[in-house]
């Protein structure tokens, strides 16, 4: 189809909601969207001058179809559905919870109750996934205590029961079963028994518990006494798990907390559930992002997977920022206090640790794979056009001016490589002149690379502001490296980043990976600098006198200072002394030296 052909379906389309699909030229499914306005979101794609994988899917559209529906989030549930079905190349995709177990109560009748990994659509209900297995068991265990189900697998028809197909098994003479399969339980007192359960499992206790207690009563004045103790340790086994539960707040009714985070390539939703003033749901998913989406974007897909998965019908949503979801039966709030703003945080800390967890497995899994995810961030974050797999940091050290030497650290694949780790002692500089020494240091190191043929870093660091980068540069362009390496200065104060010729600096999110790395190495050469320096200055102390002493080295001096602490003590130390701990031949020069000198 024709780029005229997409314009006069574009022309054709309706402003209202719903969900737009794109096809490439083999009629695939390649992209689907959700818009509030159908025919402003498509025309979109096509007027605009789109970058990066936008303009490539822009460039395989072939034809589009759309389905209207009665309001943004119908579009928004419809949009989620239709990706999970078709799983279009250039959506978001949603990374599997088949490894979770959920609880499912079976669609039959006499329904049974159990855990499973696998999730059959077949009219069941499935609650879930949770992520721990500890927590479901729990849930099953009070289900247990509290209610008599059945576990067999028989097909309790009407017709089988009334044809007397089944006899009572042990599970009814232990107590555990009231044996609907012969017709000891009606229907409708095991699917009541259903709906409680249902509501246990959703957090709703205290609806349980305000059908129990008048039930309780009504058998106690009944004289039915012992259904009426029943039922009594049934609503104290209720009160006391719902007081295990995580309680945020008693005013807090029924609600559901989302937060985001994202990175390069993946976007993470968290979802809180508070019922009655307690966390009775977390989780937790994974997006896997492909056209750059915006956290507003992962959010509103977050929203509309895990309300759907967890059943949700809470009206009151709290969110870290109002999206762009116009929806009459959900409040949107952003909190800024109090137990709300409380709850927010609690479900950003669990994102973010989160993340970290789902890095760690992946770094552990494939260090190479976490290495260049960090360094595809630095590669952006700095406008760099390669990936800086060498990178090298230079810092100087010159304390009260004396002894300046400089560091360069080398990182390969965002970890020190100390084997390539150099110093430099500053030999054409005189003073403390810190430019000059950088002058010096960033001709001899990449002289010599030059020279031996070795390769060269993708990405020079400058410990310093612009003065230290100017002088950076004068080798750089005096060795013709301009424009075939990129050099940064980092400056201290406000960890700004400078560039070449450019004077307003770029600042890096304090939180970012590639300022974390940029820091490391700053810091690696600030140290290996330092010790290099302090031992320099350690040598050139203890010789300080000593040296002028022909014939007498550093190790002797050295060993002169262990014995006496001090060249004052040596001074006034006796020939046997100093024959005690170095040679009579050595002993007697320093001794001559001194003396002679007094």
């Amino acid at each position: 189809m024709s780029s005229s052909n997409l314009k006069d379906i574009i022309k054709t389309l309706p402003p209202q909601p719903g969900v737009y699909q794109y096809f490439n030229s083999e009629g695939i499914i390649i992209y689907v969207g959700k818009a509030k306005n159908l025919k402003k979101r498509v025309s979109s794609y096509f007027t605009k001058n789109q970058t990066g994988k936008t303009a490539v899917l822009v460039k395989q559209i072939i034809d589009i179809k759309t389905i209207v529906v009665g309001s943004e989030i119908e579009a928004l549930l419809l949009e989620n559905n239709l990706i999970k079905k078709y799983q279009p190349k250039y959506n978001i995709m949603l990374k599997d919870d088949k490894t979770y177990p959920w609880i499912c109560v079976k669609n039959e009748r006499f329904p049974r109750i159990f855990s499973t990994r696998n999730v059959i659509k077949d009219g069941s209900h499935y609650f879930g996934p949770y992520a721990s297995v500890k927590m479901m068991n729990t849930v099953l265990d009070l289900i247990r205590e509290l209610y008599q189900l059945r576990n067999c697998n028989f097909n309790l028809s009407e017709k089988n029961i009334t044809d007397n197909k089944f006899k009572v098994c042990l599970e009814y003479h232990i107590g555990n079963c009231k044996a609907p399969c012969v017709n000891k339980q009606s229907e409708e007192n095991y699917n009541n028994s259903i709906t409680e359960i249902k509501s246990i499992i959703k957090g709703n206790i205290n609806s349980v518990t305000k059908h129990l207690k008048p039930l309780m009563k009504q058998y106690a004045e009944s004289l039915q006494f012992e259904k009426a103790q029943l039922l009594k340790e049934k609503i104290e086994t209720l009160e006391k798990y719902q007081s295990k539960s995580v309680v945020v707040s008693p005013t807090i009714n029924d609600v559901d907390v989302f937060s985001v985070i994202s990175d390069e390539k993946y976007g993470y939703i968290n979802y809180l559930k508070v019922i009655n003033g307690a966390i009775i749901q977390g989780h937790t998913i994974e997006l896997k992002k492909k056209l750059d989406e915006t956290d507003d974007a992962l959010l509103q897909i977050g929203i509309a997977e895990l309300r759907q998965r967890f059943e949700s019908d809470s009206r009151e949503v709290i969110v870290p920022f109002t999206p762009e979801l116009n929806d009459k039966e959900i409040r949107f709030i952003v909190p800024q206090r109090g137990d709300k703003k409380k709850l927010l945080e609690l479900s950003e800390r669990n994102v973010k640790y989160y993340r970290l967890e789902r890095n760690k497995q992946k770094a552990n899994i494939s260090p190479t794979k976490h290495s260049d995810r960090i360094l595809e961030r630095m590669q952006k974050d700095l406008r760099m056009k390669v990936l800086p797999k060498h990178i090298e940091c230079f810092d100087n050290s010159n304390i009260q001016g004396t002894n300046p030497v400089s560091a360069c650290v080398v990182f390969k694949d965002a970890k020190p490589s100390k084997k390539d780790y150099r110093h430099f002692n500053i030999k054409t500089v005189e003073g403390p002149d810190d430019f000059a020494s950088m002058t010096e240091v960033i001709y001899r190191r990449y002289k010599r690379l030059l020279d031996e043929k070795q390769p060269l870093p993708q990405l020079i660091i400058i410990d310093g502001g612009k003065g230290q980068l100017s002088a950076s540069l004068k080798s750089i362009d005096e060795l013709g490296l301009r424009g075939k390496i990129t050099i940064i200065g980092i400056a201290k104060k406000l960890e700004e980043i400078y560039f070449p010729g450019d004077s307003i600096p770029l600042y890096i999110d304090k939180k970012s990976e590639s300022l974390k790395v940029i820091q490391y190495l700053r810091n690696e050469a600030h140290r290996f600098g330092i010790t290099h320096h302090r031992n320099k200055r350690s040598k050139a102390a203890i010789t300080s006198e000593l040296d002028k002493i022909e014939g007498i080295g550093y190790k002797t001096a050295q060993q002169l200072l262990w014995k006496f602490k001090s060249v004052a003590r040596i001074k006034k130390a006796k020939l046997t002394e100093l024959e005690s701990t170095i040679s009579k031949k050595r002993a007697k020069v320093v001794y001559d030296f001194f003396n002679e000198k007094i």
